[in-house]
C-alpha cells in the first residue's frame, strides 16, 4: 500500500502561557501543531489569535515566520515525521479541512488547559488545546490513541509515536531570510544530510 507523510511541530517559545506550561510540567516542548507537508507550509494548531494578545485563541494557519515564531529570538523545537497509510493520510487531510471550513466555530481551551495542569479530564467538541487537536487528528484518522482523554495529552507525548525525527535544534534555522510565494520555508540539505541521503537512495 502507498505511503504519505504526516509531520508533528513542537516548539516551546517564551510566551507567558509556554512558561507557565513549562513550569507546571517542566516538559522540553509546550506547544504542538500538525503539518500536512515536508516544508510546512501546511501546518495548522490552536494558537493564540493575535500575537500581542495571549488570552484569546482560536484554529489557525501557523508559519515559522509569522506571529509568535518570528518574534522569537530562538525557537527550539523539534520535527517528527510520520509514515502513515494513504487512507490514513486522507483522512487527516479531510479533518483539517473540515477545521479550516468551520474555523469560526472553534475556540481556545482555555479549561482544558487548565484543568490538564491538574490532571484533570475535560471535552467539549468546540473547544480545542493545540496537542489536543493534533492528537484529535491522528487519533481519528487511526494514527494514534494513547488511551487517555484528549486534554491530557501533552505536546510531548507525541515523541512517543513511532515517527522519525528528522530534525531537532533551533527552528529559526528552517526559515529563509528572503520569503517568498512559496511560503518562506524550507529543509535546507546541509541541516538533514542523512534524512535527505535516505529520501535520495
Amino acid at each position: 500500500m502507498s505511503k504519505e507523510h504526516l509531520y508533528v511541530v513542537l516548539t516551546r517559545t517564551n510566551t507567558i502561557i509556554s512558561r507557565l506550561i513549562h513550569l507546571f510540567t517542566q516538559d522540553e516542548y509546550t506547544h504542538a501543531a500538525l503539518a500536512l507537508d515536508r516544508e510546512l507550509t501546511e501546518m495548522y494548531s490552536f494558537a493564540r489569535k493575535y500575537t500581542y494578545y495571549p488570552f484569546l485563541g482560536r484554529f489557525k494557519h501557523e508559519r515559522l515566520d509569522e506571529g509568535i515564531y518570528k518574534l522569537a529570538k530562538q525557537l527550539p523545537g523539534v520535527v517528527l515525521e510520520l509514515e502513515v497509510e494513504a487512507e490514513q493520510y486522507e483522512k487527516a487531510r479531510r479533518l483539517v479541512q473540515s477545521f479550516k471550513d468551520n474555523s469560526a466555530r472553534y475556540k481556545y481551551n482555555c479549561r482544558g488547559l487548565v484543568y490538564g495542569l491538574l490532571h484533570k479530564p475535560t471535552k467539549r467538541d468546540d473547544r480545542f488545546l493545540c496537542s489536543q487537536f493534533v492528537y484529535h487528528v491522528l487519533h481519528s484518522s487511526g494514527i494514534a490513541d494513547f488511551q487517555v482523554p484528549a486534554n491530557l495529552v501533552k505536546p510531548v507525548d507525541f515523541l512517543k509515536l513511532p515517527g522519525r525525527i528528522v530534525f531537532q535544534g533551533d527552528l529559526k534555522q528552517l526559515v529563509e531570510g528572503d520569503t517568498s510565494s512559496r511560503g518562506g520555508l524550507r529543509f535546507y540539505r546541509r541541516l538533514l544530510p542523512k534524512w535527505w541521503a535516505g529520501r535520495a537512495s
